[in-house]
């Protein structure tokens, strides 16, 4: 069997280069061990965000009295929550293997092995084997949740963050280890469903992307919510105890240990990657990812490595974008370039979603720089949705005020990111952005607001005291 293009992997970054590539008139074969979508559709993104809506739901609830509504007792149905998360995922799975039909992209389940820069043996579940020659090659391989080597991380009973995806019971407490994005979106899910939920942190501050200035605003909402945060905290082992885990830490103040009846573990990911076979082809890697070039090229010619497997942006529009790019440039188109801007988004209780530099990032590159503030206390729509927490921050170069980074967390952040990823993309100022109309009442009037505020012309702040 003879291809253009064979695809490892069928995550959102190989999926849609096979779709891209069908488009360009290749002929495409995709190989996939799993289900198609990948951890993002099956095990990560997707199904999260089905529970994150659950637990937006029960956070309604809670707060439902405030507009003027009551309603009577209100119980959770794990089985009918896992359900309805099996469903969005199986649609869309569906509907992945609907497109590569559509495509005329030839699919086959199995795992897939390169021999060299042109030859690819797919094992098959029936134990046979396909020899599919190729002219290129993209590795899509992914990801896989990666265990700390302290003492009791693989104890029975204890959860990765695919594991707690499947979850068959409420935990009445649960300690979660390690407070980036995973940890602190599943925190919040758990929470809103009534679990004690304890945060174990390494390093000094949460969610390290993101500004410090908005991470200590949100420190207090979580333990509002109920959510105990504990930073600077490393742990040392992890001990069953009857039914329950104690997870024994070193922290601020010295020794302290957390008991609970589950442990999840979210300590990062890592790519998932052929080490002794990447060896043997010449194939250059470290713990981090696959070696790229601009083009997303290995070391090895014709192949090519895109999204978490090589490290560099481990997001599923990242691996999209990459693909995309990989298969552009395999066909010559020019101007296909991936944009240098990749947002982040974190569903949490409020949402956080950033793009391009932080406040301390531009201060630690010494950058000449100002900032531009405005709360979603003072937008309309925000207090009419009865989420008035949270604000947008915009940095701007001092010099000619091109804006170069946007942090936001608040209602509806992950939808509202991209008005600023399009500015920095484009190197747009805060004066060419303050003459864009904004409808109102909308919650984009804060970003509008805290552009204007980086050049102090905003209209709804109070001016600066002299």
């Amino acid at each position: 069997m003879e291809k253009d293009l064979v695809v490892i992997g069928g995550g959102p970054g190989g999926y849609e280069a096979a779709i891209r590539a069908a488009q360009l008139g290749m002929d495409v074969c995709l190989v996939e061990k799993d289900k198609l979508g990948g951890t993002c559709t099956n095990r990560g993104c997707i199904p999260t965000k089905a529970l994150y809506r659950n637990a937006e739901i029960l956070n309604i609830l809670k707060d439902i009295d405030e507009f003027g509504i009551s309603v009577g007792s209100y119980e959770i149905d794990v089985e009918k929550i896992q359900e309805r998360k099996a469903g969005v995922v199986n649609q869309l799975v569906e509907g992945i293997a609907g497109l590569m039909k559509a495509n005329g992209i030839e699919v086959i389940k199995g795992t897939g092995e390169i021999k060299n820069d042109r030859i690819v043996i797919v094992k098959k579940e029936d134990g046979s084997e396909a020899v599919i020659g190729a002219k290129n090659i993209i590795i899509a391989t992914g990801s896989a949740p990666a265990l700390p080597p302290f003492p009791g991380a693989d104890l029975e009973g204890i959860f990765t963050s695919e594991e707690m995806l499947e979850f068959k019971k409420i935990p009445e407490s649960l300690t979660i280890i390690g407070g980036g994005v995973i940890g602190m979106e599943f925190a919040g899910v758990f929470t809103a469903m009534g679990s004690k939920v304890t945060v174990v942190e390494f390093l000094p501050n949460i969610l390290a992307q993101v500004d410090t200035d908005l991470t200590k605003r949100l420190m207090p909402i979580l333990k509002k919510k109920g959510i105990a945060v504990n930073t600077s905290t490393k742990v040392v082992s992890i001990e069953k105890s009857g039914s329950s885990f104690v997870v024994n830490c070193e922290g601020k103040k010295g020794p302290v240990s957390f008991e609970s009846e589950a442990v999840l573990i979210s300590t990062g990911r890592k790519p998932v990657i052929d080490e002794e076979s990447f060896t043997k082809l010449g194939i250059e890697f470290s713990r981090k990812g696959i070696t790229v070039d601009e083009n997303y090229e290995t070391t090895l010619k014709g192949v090519y490595a895109i999204g978490d497997v090589n490290g560099l942006w481990m997001l599923a529009h990242a691996a999209s974008h990459q693909g995309i790019h990989v298969v552009e440039h395999l066909a010559g188109l020019k101007g296909s370039e991936l944009g240098k801007v990749i947002p982040g988004c974190i569903f949490i209780f409020p949402e956080i979603s950033v793009a391009g530099l932080s406040e301390d990032e531009a201060k630690a590159k010494g950058l000449d720089y100002v900032t531009g503030k405005f709360m979603f206390g003072a937008n309309g729509k925000a207090l009419a949705l009865g989420e008035p927490e949270g604000m947008i921050k915009v940095i701007a170069s001092r010099e000619d005020k091109t804006i170069i980074g946007v942090q936001i967390m608040g209602p509806h952040a992950s939808d509202l990111i991209h008005e600023g990823v399009l500015a920095i993309e484009k190197k747009l100022t805060v004066d060419e952005m303050s003459h864009i109309v904004h409808a109102h009442p909308t919650l984009s009037e804060v970003f509008a607001e805290a552009v204007m505020g980086a050049d102090g012309r905003s209209i709804h702040s109070y001016p600066p005291k002299k």
